[in-house]
């Protein structure tokens, strides 16, 4: 049986699970929530995922994990046939860690904390506050690719895949400027190459339309 990952296709965290899986060819089972409709919220889903939160992964032997950055570490350590995206050595990994936890901190934090007013106490349009707030995000990475290709090196890891979806959520609020930002900018546009960016096209799709009629 293959995994299966309980998902809100919009979600930038759902969209890095799903590119880390297209990247190691590893099926999963969707079941999409609605959480308009509380599904996240059911006795059966919190006896799952007290936080109720997506994506949450159940394995085939009815492991339970929830966040996007520790179940991409899982299906990697799990499925994957080598350690490429998830490397063992310890300073790379160590990097790798430290990116992780800067998108989650940093990077979709200041997201949430930008869309969240928008999206559900009607807030119209991101103000200059959020501009500057996701300028400095746009700052700190554009340093990370100094002499970089990927967020944490030469090579393609799972904190790339969290970047990735962050980030071109991210551009639709507040626009990447390609003179301010070159490297980010050309960062995004490798990005589209990787094999797996389907799985964030389709789902970034989704989150323009939600998000798209909020900035008036």
């Amino acid at each position: 049986m293959a995994p299966t990952l309980y998902v809100i296709p919009a979600s930038s965290p759902v969209r890095a699970v799903l590119m880390t899986a297209k990247a190691i060819g590893l099926n999963l089972e969707l079941k999409t929530l609605d959480m308009s409709a509380g599904e996240h919220t059911t006795p059966e889903f919190l006896k799952m995922n007290p936080q109720h939160s997506l994506p949450t992964l159940v394995d085939d032997d009815g492991y339970v994990l929830w966040d996007s950055h520790a179940i991409m570490a899982y299906l990697v350590s799990n499925y994957a046939t080598s350690d490429s995206l998830y490397p063992s050595d310890i300073k790379t990994r160590a990097l790798v860690d430290q990116r992780l936890h800067f998108d989650s901190s940093v990077v979709f934090r200041t997201l949430t904390q930008i869309l969240r007013p928008m999206i559900f106490q009607g807030k119209k349009n991101v103000d200059q506050k959020d501009t500057d707030s996701a300028h400095e995000v746009y700052s700190f990475v554009e340093t990370f690719l100094e002499g970089r290709e990927w967020i944490s090196g030469d090579s393609v890891t799972i904190a790339d895949f969290s970047f990735i979806s962050s980030l071109t959520s991210f551009n639709v609020a507040v626009k990447i400027e390609e003179s301010k930002y070159p490297k980010l900018a050309g960062y995004l546009k490798r990005a589209e190459c990787l094999p797996g960016y389907e799985a964030n096209k389709e789902g970034l799709e989704a989150f323009i339309a939600i998000v798209k009629p909020l900035l008036k």
